[in-house]
């Protein structure tokens, strides 16, 4: 029997029930890992409220490091002993140990710890794609980033300076500006005392951005699209205030032929080579210390309905992890 987080319906934190299940052997194509830190990422309150549908009752977690225990039949990709990852596969990271599709592991270099590991695979993950795929930045492009202070925005300031990118990124809080601020972004905006819209046109001279990244959704959506550039392409990958709400395509027509994408990390890391080439990537930009991972909010996992409160809340910055 190990501890885990369940949920037998949708709605708020207080769903989240801390129970024993019992653990069998890994089936084929199936390693158990056992849990040293679990990543606490916004999709897990879409999975949570239902947002994103899943079969109840069942677990929750996307994200976790840990050690393999045991494999099942034709498991070539790890051993036992392996340090893991992993930002995929299905739901269950909240929990002490698990079985899981091997495919979706990645063994970790030497130097990464696995309290690290477990805070940046899904947001780092998705700061590569983001910057490599969805739209491939190069040094000198000026881009607005949402939630700058986040676990995926405090990873994209820095891989933005890494790569000679000006990042304006929007905030809620002084504190949170300088926490972006010093995390490389060129610009900061408080969204909570600024019109992010307006001060986007006054810093760019009125030449506006050719990228925006958006994961708060509904409170943004429009704003966002005042600052593009026409032909610019607007990138929504989050809802955290809320789905964004049916539009016009002429509200693309009127700012210039404007582009939209609503990209996710599981679709970009289907294939295990791009999985494996952008966890490569990612790797090298941590061990460089290019990008560090903060890790500022640990909690156990028996307090998971916390982290969750906290989360929603905003008061959280950088990662936040579970320990089993």
């Amino acid at each position: 029997m190990v501890k885990a987080i369940r949920m037998n319906r949708t709605g708020g934190p207080e769903v989240l029930e801390y129970v024993d299940v019992e653990l069998g052997a890994p089936g084929p194509g199936e390693a158990r890992v056992r849990h040293e830190a679990i990543g606490v990422n916004f999709i897990d309150v879409y999975f949570r409220t239902g947002l994103y549908p899943q079969p109840l009752p069942g677990g929750l977690g996307k994200e976790a490091a840990g050690v393999v225990e045991a494999v099942g039949e034709g498991v070539t990709d790890v051993k036992v002993g392996d340090r893991v990852a992993y930002a995929g596969g299905a739901l269950g990271a909240y929990s002490e140990a698990r079985n899981i599709d091997a495919s979706v592991l990645l063994r970790l270099p030497d130097d990464i710890g696995l309290d690290t590991a477990a805070a940046m695979m899904l947001q780092g993950l998705t700061v590569q794609y983001l910057f490599n795929r969805t739209h491939k930045l190069k040094a000198g492009d000026t881009i607005l980033f949402h939630a700058a202070a986040g676990g995926v925005g405090l990873i994209a300031c820095q891989w933005a300076k890494a790569i000679g990118v000006n990042l304006i990124g929007t905030v809620g809080s002084e504190e949170k500006a300088a926490l972006a601020k010093a995390a490389g972004a060129a610009h900061v905006i408080n969204y909570n005392t600024e019109n992010f819209s307006e001060r986007v046109l006054e810093i760019t001279g009125g030449k506006k951005v050719g990228v925006v990244y958006d994961s708060i959704g509904k409170d943004t959506f429009i704003g966002s699209l005042d600052c593009l550039q026409p032909l610019g392409l607007m990138v929504s990958f989050g809802s955290a205030s809320g789905p964004v709400p049916p539009f016009s395509l002429n509200e693309l027509a009127s700012r210039g032929s404007l582009f939209v994408t609503r990209p996710s990390l599981f679709a970009y890391a289907a294939k295990r080579e791009d999985l494996e080439a952008m966890a490569a990537d990612l790797f090298q930009m941590v061990s460089s210390g290019k990008v560090k991972i903060d890790i500022n909010q640990r909690y156990k996992l028996a307090d998971a309905a916390q982290a969750a409160i906290d989360l929603e809340a905003r008061k959280t910055t950088g990662s936040s992890i579970l320990l089993p």
